[in-house]
């Protein structure tokens, strides 16, 4: 067996990466809906390229994502301001 075939399919196509941020639970939640976010847009990115999904459809499945993680944002009351 070889040692692409041992690897865990789940963990290479949803990779997760841990949070180098500050820590907060609302900081944490809104992380994870961000790359959420991120790995959806790429699929639909990947298949719209492909001729799967038409410009018009990629638009606004991309849109509708957005107006999700918007909410999310706002729902976990994150504040606006960018820390270093």
């Amino acid at each position: 067996m070889t040692k692409f075939n041992q690897i865990d399919k789940n963990n290479f196509l949803y990779q997760y990466y841990k949070y180098q941020g500050q820590f907060t639970p609302k900081n944490l939640a809104f992380n994870a809906n961000l790359q959420e976010f991120s790995q959806r847009v790429t699929y639909i990115c990947n298949l719209e390229t492909k001729g799967k999904l038409s410009p018009q459809e990629s638009y606004e499945q991309i849109q509708a994502l957005w107006e999700q993680l918007t909410n999310s944002f706002q729902a976990l009351g994150i504040e606006h301001h960018i820390t270093p």
